[in-house]
């Protein structure tokens, strides 16, 4: 019986797939597999992946024929996952090696839903140790219980699919497959359904992922279309959550968060091509409209004066049909 799935997407990352696969070699063991995602690279990447489904034990390689994004992609491989624990890892990043065994160990001793880690960023040289905002760790937590307060960093804040691990009873009830088609902010509804409709979960202090801050082809460093899927993935959050038994002490939290968001990009709209600098204001005020207005008015006077006011302008554009939606 496979104990572990292992899902990792790739698309286009010559660079990095080597030291990825040497590192889940370094993470083997007979009862574990490696779902490896080809989304249609159009580089070295699947020459890579083709040497390592030989010869890494236990990989599985999926080949899509046309790029569907990291969402689409891992949910190729939550569908090919034969394990009773399945985790994520992006093509771009690293592992410490024995990590796998460790985590598998923490969720079988805790006996919870899912579980959640710590990890290590990687800037250029600079290594940063970014831990779960959850203070209890090693005690099995109710997940809802998690998500506020609204006004401070909590677990919905820290999406990483590949920072932990998961039953395989998360699938039968539909809560880890991803929104398919999301090119970016794909964690978000997701982390929210996680936290919102899960029975159980802890984190652990467990340090053993390596994540690759300023990778070139991610899409955190490219302004393109793309980027504006942030305003769908925030959208389906507030429509989900709205209709939680809880809306109306969950709500606050999932507003201010897609405000804060919405409010980096525009802060940042220089880094988009010009059309999509105007597609941003554009979607971005009729974002505004749609959210519910006495907790947006709410969440506006609790935010710092700049980003209030950037989000108070844009909230009095005039917004025709065509811009109603992203």
């Amino acid at each position: 019986m496979v104990k572990l799935s292992v899902i990792v997407p790739f698309y286009n990352v010559q660079q990095y797939a080597p030291d990825t696969l040497k590192s889940l070699r370094a993470n083997t063991r007979e009862d574990f597999e490696f779902i490896l995602v080809d989304d249609c690279s159009h580089d070295e990447t699947p020459e890579i992946l083709a040497r390592a489904e030989r010869e890494l034990p236990g990989a599985v390689l999926v080949r899509h024929e046309r790029n569907g994004g990291l969402a689409t992609a891992r949910n190729s491989g939550i569908d090919r996952a034969r394990g009773e624990y399945l985790t994520f890892l992006d093509g771009d990043d690293w592992l410490a090696p024995g990590y796998y065994p460790r985590l598998l160990a923490a969720i079988e001793d805790l006996g919870c839903d899912f579980v959640r880690t710590d990890h290590v960023q990687c800037t250029a040289r600079a290594r940063t140790v970014n831990r779960v905002p959850q203070g209890r760790r090693g005690v099995v937590l109710r997940p809802r219980d998690s998500i506020l307060p609204a006004d401070r960093s909590t677990s919905v804040d820290y999406p990483y699919a590949w920072a932990g691990v998961y039953h395989r009873r998360l699938i039968e009830r539909g809560l880890l497959h991803f929104t398919h088609g999301l090119r970016t902010a794909e964690d978000r509804p997701w982390i929210w359904k996680l936290h919102r409709e899960a029975d159980s979960f802890a984190a652990v202090g467990l340090l053993g992922v390596y994540y690759r801050r300023g990778v070139s082809s991610s899409l955190t460093q490219i302004g393109d279309v793309r980027q504006l899927d942030f305003i769908r993935a925030f959208d389906q959050v507030i429509d989900e959550t709205a209709q939680d038994p809880e809306a109306d002490r969950l709500l606050p939290k999932a507003v201010r968060t897609y405000c804060a968001i919405m409010a980096h990009h525009l802060g940042s709209i220089e880094r988009f091509e010009p059309a999509v600098a105007r597609q941003l204001r554009a979607f971005s005020a009729a974002a505004l409209k749609r959210l519910p207005q006495d907790v947006l008015a709410e969440v506006m006077d609790s935010m710092d004066p700049q980003r209030a006011s950037r989000l108070r302008r844009l909230k009095r554009r005039p917004v025709n049909a065509r811009t109603a939606v992203a």
